[in-house]
């Protein structure tokens, strides 16, 4: 994740396609208020969709197929994971004027990781570690190939 913010409307993604899209494809979030997060990656804008939910649109043609790919893998990983996974909920379709697949996911709470911000680094660093081992432990079968693309 990149630590700086982004200006509403990079890649031609903005608010009020994303509220056009929720509205014309999951009317039953049609009501919920659409903002930018205030720190976003590179490959996806993502924003608020309430207060509990987030939408992720890919940039570009080359990020697309990690909607999918994260739509099956990020349930797999969330139960074998010792740190909280973002649930997708929905997958949408391209449509008003948008080209590429999409995911409606719920919001996690939480901060970029920063020297500053981690009190214990040393325990910081077992944390890290212990994800790593459990990741590894991931059963990857069906899985993307080795040097994939992948999140």
């Amino acid at each position: 994740m990149v630590d700086t913010p982004h200006s509403d409307g990079r890649a031609g993604i903005d608010a009020d396609l994303v509220q056009r899209l929720i509205a014309s494809q999951f009317p039953r979030w049609g009501d919920l208020p659409v903002t930018p997060v205030e720190v976003d990656g590179w490959d996806n804008r993502t924003y608020r969709l309430g207060d509990d939910l987030t939408v992720r649109l890919p940039t570009g043609e080359g990020y697309a197929p990690a909607v999918e790919k994260e739509h099956r893998w990020l349930p797999v990983l969330a139960r074998s994971l010792p740190v909280a996974v973002p649930v997708s909920l929905a997958l949408g379709v391209p449509g008003e004027g948008y080209p590429f697949p999409w995911s409606v996911r719920r919001w996690l709470n939480g901060r970029t990781a920063a020297l500053d911000r981690i009190d214990d680094l040393p325990a910081f660093a077992v944390s890290i570690a212990d994800f790593l081992r459990a990741l590894r432990r991931v059963d990857p079968t069906d899985g993307p190939p080795a040097g994939a693309h992948c999140f």
